[in-house]
């Protein structure tokens, strides 16, 4: 489905960005891994993206500094030869309720949820409106739909995220540019198994599914939406949550 493109994905090396990462390997794209923390665990992903047959490389980039985010999208055109699909997954999380919650915490969410995917789009928007082709994915979050207590800064990065995705689905659509999001409920990852049981049960409970999502549940929409099947759907929010916010 996606044979022949080049893919950037930041916050690949961990969780749902890993799994986008190789969803899109195995099914044809080449792949340039954005990561923050461990080089090695991003090296690790490009290890098993060039095990099934296709074209990876590291880069390290923290996406809330601008001129970082535009050095790195420079390297990752010379040495792919172009940038046909952008993921912006990366983000982090610093929950406290708003009484407590510091301002720089506020700020740092923001910066990196929210502010990263704008420098990442900023810097390949004229890559794809050139070209008149190109597929965004943002990756929100039911948070960003609902809100959720403990998270104001997450849930307004989140929330914010929908509505970059819809302004830039407007501005690029006359381009055959495509700019979407997909917002996971609750997935299985290294961050909710750091929950204890009973906070995992009592959250289940509330998901008419009655179970966590998987990482592969989001990466196979993430497929979908940056193939050419869905090249009349832009400016949407796709729930991946069983259901949780139906």
């Amino acid at each position: 489905m996606l044979t022949g493109k080049k893919a950037v994905i930041t916050g690949a090396s961990r969780g749902i960005g890993r799994e986008i990462a190789l969803r899109f390997a195995a099914n044809g794209a080449d792949v340039a891994v954005i990561y923050c923390g461990s080089r090695e665990a991003a090296e690790e992903l490009c290890g098993q993206i060039e095990a099934l047959g296709r074209k990876a490389s590291p880069y390290q980039c923290d996406v809330s500094d601008r001129e970082s985010v535009k050095q790195t999208v420079g390297q990752i055109q010379s040495d792919f030869g172009g940038i046909d699909i952008l993921v912006n997954n990366a983000g982090i999380t610093i929950d406290r309720l708003v009484p407590q919650m510091k301002a720089e915490e506020f700020e740092r969410v923001l910066n990196v949820n929210l502010k990263g995917a704008f420098h990442m789009i900023h810097q390949t928007y004229m890559l794809f409106a050139r070209k008149r082709a190109g597929r965004i994915i943002n990756i929100s979050s039911v948070s960003g739909l609902t809100g959720s207590a403990g998270q104001a800064n997450y849930s307004s990065a989140k929330a914010g995220l929908i509505g970059l995705t819809k302004s830039v689905a407007r501005e690029l659509a006359r381009r055959n540019v495509t700019c979407n999001a997909i917002a996971p409920g609750l997935i299985d990852t290294a961050m909710t198994r750091e929950m204890n049981e009973q906070a995992r049960e009592q959250m289940k409970n509330t998901i008419p599914m009655k179970r966590m999502g998987k990482v592969e549940d989001v990466a196979n929409l993430a497929v979908f939406l940056a193939s050419d099947l869905s090249g009349y759907i832009t400016g949407e929010v796709i729930r991946v949550d069983g259901g949780l916010c139906m």
